[in-house]
């Protein structure tokens, strides 16, 4: 299906949601921007519009921390979206007095298969606070951080590296056993190897593609200086080389080779379980890690801006961009150009803030609410 040019939110309905009892904004296509003091609930909305995406949303809480605290246990979050072929409805939750209290997933009223269908319609990127220390914070942030930029473009990636995750534990715990039963070693690592070089490639693929639209679109005079951005890893190495088969035979090869090596390590030593999104700040030529605070989350933004123009680029349509306190941190001219951004992009943005006068440039399509106690006003 090709995704329509613009896809926006234009109504968001909430019940027993966090802090909300029930909540129905109706804000339609216009970027929002959500304004209010710490802890009044603003990133409670957009986790929830977050939700719409493979995964556990943007703070990847588990399901259980959803239900507001005086509610049944029960929990819903349902969007009108705005697209080419006009509206949809996307809906998800738990139901009242569901007995396994799985989550459920509807579009336009008709269950569907998981959180992954909604692909069909929308894609959204974020960022939130919580990625400040991505580079300088351990390597398994940064995978899960390439992981969500591929899940954007390719959403069967999140199954596949769900997979891989679960598959590595599965050989993790049959190799403490004394006896382990080598037939059984051989189908796991067979299928491991599957999993680990299809991730490998769609990790690759999506790297290479954002290094090449940065490329295309290198400004010196741009506050969000680009990134050099690059993947460290056995398999991703070997890819660069060799057929995709090639790599899977020669990787469950090292797998069968290494049992006795991993089984001391008490855990897989060589996978894509281990690699590593390398950032440098180009024109620095400087490692992302070493660069001042204000450099690496100007670097950061970029990245992300980067990102959903490749999105736009690959499914015809710009995605809804979550900013959970980012314009707020910025000086007027980066904040002035992110929101220049945003527009170029044609996307929907979503933001959030504690003071309004942060958002007076959004121009005046925008959409300003003020959260205060659970309720919700515009300005």
């Amino acid at each position: 299906m090709t995704l329509p040019r613009r896809t926006a939110v234009t109504r968001l309905r909430l019940t027993n949601f966090r802090s909300y009892a029930a909540l129905d904004l109706g804000c339609g296509p216009s970027t929002v921007a959500l304004v209010g003091p710490n802890g009044a609930g603003k990133t409670n909305i957009l986790e929830a519009i977050s939700l719409l995406s493979p995964g556990r949303g943007l703070r990847r809480a588990p399901h259980s921390d959803f239900p507001r605290a005086a509610g049944d246990g029960s929990w819903a979050v349902a969007v009108e979206l705005d697209g080419e072929d006009g509206p949809v409805r996307l809906g998800t939750g738990v139901e009242p007095g569901a007995s396994d209290g799985s989550r459920r997933c509807r579009i336009d009223g008709q269950t569907a298969s998981g959180a992954g269908a909604f692909a069909e319609h929308v894609r959204l990127v974020w960022l939130t606070p919580d990625l400040d220390g991505l580079f300088r914070g351990p390597a398994s942030d940064r995978r899960r951080f390439l992981d969500r930029l591929v899940n954007a473009a390719d959403p069967s990636h999140a199954a596949r590296a769900s997979g891989l995750e679960r598959t590595l534990r599965a050989r993790n715990k049959l190799l403490e056993e004394t006896q382990a039963d080598g037939r059984w070693l051989d189908a796991l690592e067979r299928e491991l190897a599957e999993l680990a070089v299809s991730v490998a490639a769609a990790r690759v693929e999506t790297v290479g593609r954002l290094a090449a639209l940065i490329g295309e679109r290198r400004d010196p005079a741009s506050p969000f200086p680009a990134a050099a951005i690059a993947l460290e890893g056995s398999l991703e190495q070997e890819l660069a080389g060799r057929s995709a088969t090639e790599v899977e035979d020669s990787y469950r090869s090292r797998l069968a080779d290494s049992r006795r090596r991993d089984r001391a390590a008490g855990r897989t030593l060589e996978g894509p379980h281990l690699s590593d999104l390398v950032v440098r700040h180009e024109e620095k030529d400087m490692a992302a890690a070493r660069c001042s605070t204000g450099e690496q989350k100007a670097l950061l933004i970029g990245l992300v801006l980067a990102h959903a123009s490749l999105v736009a680029r690959i499914e015809g349509a710009a995605p809804v961009v979550l900013l959970d306190e980012v314009a707020a941190h910025l000086d007027p001219v980066r904040r002035a150009a992110l929101f220049a951004a945003i527009d170029a992009l044609g996307a929907q943005a979503w933001l959030t803030g504690a003071d309004p006068l942060a958002f007076a440039e959004l121009g005046p399509g925008a959409r300003i609410f003020a959260i205060s106690d659970g309720a919700i006003r515009p300005l």
